[in-house]
């Protein structure tokens, strides 16, 4: 795709001849495709990358003299320089990894486990996803730690003030969402970076759902860790990476064992490779990682300022939409500009399962369950909620065919 030179609009008709997948049907109804924050649909030219790659250049990579060999090497290390660039970080920090769970499990286990001391405090909030809590439970357990947890308002955002008391002392490390998987909250990370750095604490971002949807800079974040998934971004699954700051990594033990990570292996000892390889033990998937690049190179091609603003406005036509329908609980910020877009509700007297079903009759695709949030859901008071969740390639019609198949939720359940 070439980039789009109108700085202000995107033209999502463009946009979405490069997904094969949104020209399905379901039934006799055209698909919409409300659930990107599950996981993204993936365009043609990053499909034709990893195509290309077992095609014409699949070899193991940082092994052989050969061609294919230092080809898939080249493209390997490529991405890790593009993806750097993409976050605006230094490229000795990038760690490929399978997904930002690993990514998070990587320094729970690596950093906190082995490197904090009993009686050490561990800082989340309630809003997490599973990913960036049950990893920190395994290291409290194991280390000895102590976790404590930052409130959500009622309005969906964090509660600071609880957040500056809790960032002192012994808290040594926070752990939070750029952007909540169920709220759509967009979290001061810079701000409560500063607050933790200013007590000796570091900072671990889990970017999973901000990476993919807005401009985000390590550097302006001066965060210690950050991780995303490929999958949430146009890139195939399977691929995701943990940046770290590359002194954070030198004094880290490795994180698995095995080829590639090592510098030189005696049958009593080892000692370890260079940062990052020091961390990315066997096989890696090549073809994934050179399809997370042209995934990068998508989106700026697009614009990610302009994806974001396309965002907000599909986000805040989607609340007016449901405000119009009615009978619904909308949970989150009600200002569009602190919220990204993922915005979930519920059907008054109707479970989200049964919302979620009548929808997918209608075509549309959303997500309904606790979206790996269950902590959040008892603080909202809900079992589960149903959530759509948008990106580049939806379109304003969409919302409108999201809302009139509320309608036909409210007509089936008489509600």
């Amino acid at each position: 795709m070439t980039a789009i030179t109108d700085p202000a609009t995107l033209d999502v008709d463009r946009v979405r001849a490069d997904f094969p997948v949104l020209a399905r049907r379901i039934g006799e109804r055209p698909l919409v495709y409300l659930d990107s924050a599950a996981t993204s649909q993936k365009p043609l030219p990053v499909l034709d990358a990893v195509e290309r790659y077992y095609w014409y250049s699949n070899a193991n990579v940082h092994r052989g003299v050969h061609t294919l060999g230092t080809e898939a090497t080249e493209l390997f290390e490529n991405a890790r320089r593009r993806i750097a660039a993409f976050i605006d970080a230094p490229e000795d920090g990038v760690v490929f990894v399978r997904n930002a769970t690993e990514g998070i499990n990587l320094v729970a286990a690596s950093y906190a486990r082995e490197l904090l001391s009993p009686g050490d405090r561990i800082v989340l909030t309630e809003m997490e996803h599973h990913s960036n809590l049950v990893p920190w439970q395994l290291a409290a357990e194991h280390a000895g730690l102590e976790l404590a947890y930052i409130g959500v308002r009622d309005d969906g955002t964090l509660d600071l003030e609880r957040a500056a008391e809790l960032l002192r002392p012994p808290t040594r490390l926070l752990s939070i969402a750029h952007q909540s998987n169920v709220l759509g909250t967009i979290n001061p990370v810079r701000q409560l970076v500063e607050m933790a750095h200013e007590h000796g604490a570091v900072v671990c971002v889990d970017a999973a759902q901000s990476v993919p949807h807005m401009p985000v800079s390590v550097r302006s974040l001066d965060c210690d860790f950050l991780a995303f998934s490929g999958h949430k971004m146009c890139a195939p699954m399977g691929i995701g990476v943990l940046w770290a700051r590359p002194e954070l990594l030198e004094r880290m033990p490795p994180f698995l064992g095995g080829g590639s990570m090592i510098l030189r292996v005696d049958l009593d000892h080892s000692t370890w490779n260079s940062v990052p390889h020091k961390f990315e033990a066997g096989t890696p998937d090549v073809a994934s990682a050179a399809g997370l690049a042209v995934a990068c190179d998508y989106l700026d091609a697009v614009g990610r300022d302009r994806i974001h603003a396309h965002e907000l406005s599909l986000t805040r036509h989607l609340l007016d939409v449901l405000d119009e329908v009615g009978g619904l609980s909308v949970y989150g910020p009600g200002s569009v500009p602190e919220r990204g877009g993922a915005v979930s509700f519920n059907v008054a007297d109707v479970h989200p399962h049964d919302v979620g079903t009548i929808l997918d009759r209608e075509g549309v695709a959303v997500r309904a369950g606790h979206h790996c949030c269950q902590p959040l859901m008892r603080r909202l008071d809900v079992d589960a909620t149903v959530r759509a969740s948008m990106y580049l390639y939806n379109t304003h019609a969409e919302i409108d065919a999201l809302g009139a198949a509320l309608h036909e939720v409210k007509r089936v359940f008489r509600v």
